[in-house]
């Protein structure tokens, strides 16, 4: 499917200034330049064009709130100076699969201040000595190359995971909360506690009753017995 086409069924019915993330993946451009794409999507921050057959940059349009773009298994050989004038925002580029073979290809994308993370994997500029030095030296303001940093850590998966972690951390309970029903167990017990004591009271005093009635008891037998030896002497 041709490129032009492809875009306008992925509009399903809105108007360009409507849609931030566009995906035109595998479809095909005819003279290998951006076709269909025009400055009305202002509003695009996320726009995937992977494995379309572009040879060139040189008609994309002004897209100044662009973030992400997806230009891996292309023919792109260099002249990235479109993308700093074109799209000056972008944090993350993937340009793995491409036809980029010196560092001086990349050169011109020290002008995207904003850029963060930069995939140049399966690219033949990945064979020269030193590549991960050199490359983040000529641009310090990106943080992952290919995936990782300098510590040879691995780039988060997207905003949204980090989002997810933040949500759960969030959610997650409190010290103080803890300690409270900690207070609320203790309490607890000191009440059963209380509780037994005064069934232990009762008990006792239960004893002490029974103990005292039997004590009059066997008083009054004594002397009842007392009587009668009186009567039998007389």
């Amino acid at each position: 499917m041709e490129m032009k086409k492809r875009i306008s069924l992925e509009l399903r019915n809105r108007s360009p200034v409507e849609v931030a993330e566009l995906v035109v993946d595998n479809c095909r451009s005819s003279d290998g330049e951006v076709e269909g794409l025009t400055e009305d999507f202002k509003e695009l921050e996320f726009l995937s064009m992977v494995n379309v057959g572009l040879t060139s940059l040189a008609k994309l349009p002004s897209l100044p709130k662009l973030r992400k773009l997806e230009l891996s298994d292309n023919n792109i050989c260099g002249a990235l100076e479109t993308l700093c004038e074109k799209c000056p925002n972008l944090t993350y580029l993937n340009l793995s699969g491409n036809k980029i073979k010196e560092l001086s290809n990349v050169e011109a994308l020290q002008n995207l201040k904003s850029l963060r993370s930069l995939d140049l994997f399966n690219c033949d500029i990945t064979t020269l000595e030193e590549y991960r030095e050199s490359v983040l030296e000529l641009l310090p303001q990106v943080t992952f190359l290919d995936g990782f940093d300098q510590e040879d850590n691995e780039a988060p998966d997207s905003e949204a995971d980090e989002e997810d972690e933040d949500e759960e951390g969030e959610d997650a309970p409190t010290g103080d909360f803890d300690h409270e029903d900690e207070e609320e167990d203790e309490e607890g017990s000191e009440g059963g506690e209380d509780e037994e004591d005064e069934d232990d009271y009762a008990e006792e005093e239960e004893e002490e009753e029974q103990a005292g009635v039997q004590g009059e008891k066997r008083k009054r037998d004594d002397e009842d017995e007392d009587d009668e030896d009186d009567e039998d002497d007389d």
